[in-house]
């Protein structure tokens, strides 16, 4: 939904199944429009939507987008971004580290993320401004010369065809491949496109200052794409980040410092708790199957890192006795309207400061999308009905913007209403 300074609002819709056209289109209609007639009645209402390759191929033939354009039509509604991490299956079966393949190094991703983009500017409004999010660039468990981050365990996983040196050069080479893509189907257009790469931990940029040196070190290699920057920036989301112990605010100015810009912002909360005895017997209910929940280890009340972990079991396997200052910091998204209840608590400090910075830089990014996408996973006590769930997290969302001057105070009082709140 259209905001105050232009700002654009959605959930991300990789909440829900779907990995065929005909799934994604059915989750539209069974959960998306009950959600926006309960927040945004008699307004238009903006759909992040998540399309994995399966999906963009079939709904790339030209009867399927055409259906889908009359049905955004009828429904007014539209399609500002597009998560375009997963590259194949995302629920119900095992994705961990999977989820970062094919991986920028390959021309598998940059094939999808040019169809997306394709898709994209016919579903965007004329001349308006359209976003799609992807992949760190890889998963440091791919290379083996990543300082401190050892090889996942028995995964399979290991950087099959092309040695460190070969992955990084291909890697700018297709993200290069990628902008100039994405540049000409703007200039055709007269839309604003950008692709924003996510940070997320023990991946190849996982930090600010390791998004910023990538950056610079793609850069340095073509100084050729400095005006492809304008296309090819940073997807913040702020779970991610907030689990590295960054301040919202330094990191923020950190990327826009350096020139990068800022795509989209995901609003998105991590767990967060001290690793005791009751701390470490309540984390045993987030262990599960499906999603990576790396842990990053730092003093509490700092912003000091001091180990990581790639997946929730191996740190609660690890042997080695806590300190007493330590807090863990898990990559599970949480819901945003509620704490997770003792013993845990969230990263929604974090996620309050980058909205805090965004009121006092209005314009540095102009589309938000909240990301929890962890639903079917949550333990039972967390999970409320899907639909409750967004609504919810609207209700949340619209009176924290509203609190900054970022939406109407009236459409936040709707919402809230909606809630229950």
């Amino acid at each position: 939904m259209k905001l105050n300074h232009g700002l654009e609002l959605a959930y991300c819709t990789n909440v829900h199944r779907g990995e065929t056209w005909a799934e994604t289109f059915a989750a539209l209609e069974q959960h998306t429009l009950p959600v926006r007639r309960r927040v945004a009645p008699g307004r238009s209402y903006a759909i992040g939507l998540r399309l994995g390759q399966r999906a963009a191929t079939e709904l790339a033939q030209h009867d399927h987008l055409l259906a889908f354009q009359r049905w955004l039509e009828k429904h007014d509604c539209t399609v500002f971004t597009i998560n375009g991490f997963p590259y194949g299956s995302f629920h119900g079966t095992r994705v961990k580290e999977q989820v970062y393949a094919p991986d920028w190094s390959t021309p598998e991703r940059l094939a999808y993320t040019e169809q997306l983009f394709e898709l994209l500017v016919q579903l965007v409004p004329p001349g308006g401004s359209g976003s799609v999010s992807t992949v760190p660039a890889s998963f440091k468990g791919f290379f083996s010369d990543m300082d401190g981050t050892p090889m996942p365990r028995g995964t399979g996983v290991s950087p099959v065809g092309l040695g460190d040196a070969a992955r990084r050069k291909a890697i700018f080479t297709h993200l290069t491949a990628c902008g100039r893509h994405i540049a000409n189907l703007a200039e055709k257009s007269g839309c604003d496109l950008h692709l924003g790469l996510e940070p997320e931990p023990c991946c190849l940029i996982e930090t600010s200052a390791e998004t910023v040196a990538f950056f610079n070190e793609w850069r340095a290699s073509d100084r050729s794409i400095e005006p492809l920057l304008r296309h090819v920036g940073v997807n913040y989301d702020c779970c991610h980040l907030a689990i590295e112990f960054e301040s919202a605010a330094a990191a923020l100015d950190r990327l826009a410092g350096a020139g990068l810009r800022l795509s989209k912002l995901h609003l998105s909360s991590a767990l967060r708790v001290k690793p005791d005895a009751a701390g470490r017997a309540a984390l045993a209910a987030f262990v599960e199957p499906t999603y990576l929940h790396q842990v990053v280890v730092g003093r509490a009340g700092s912003h000091e890192v001091r180990r990581r972990f790639i997946d929730l079991p191996d740190a609660l396997a690890d042997p080695a006795p806590a300190r007493f200052d330590d807090e863990w910091r898990v990559h599970f998204h949480v819901p945003l309207h509620a704490t997770p209840g003792a013993p845990f608590s969230d990263t929604r400090d974090h996620l309050i400061d980058a909205l805090d910075w965004l009121a006092a830089h209005p314009g540095a990014c102009t589309h938000l999308e909240m990301e929890t996408y962890t639903w079917e996973v949550l333990p039972p006590a967390l999970r409320l009905p899907i639909g409750e769930q967004l609504v919810r997290e609207y209700a949340w969302t619209l009176a924290a913007l509203a609190q900054r001057g970022l939406a109407d105070p009236a459409l936040a009082a709707h919402c809230a209403r909606e809630a229950g709140a």
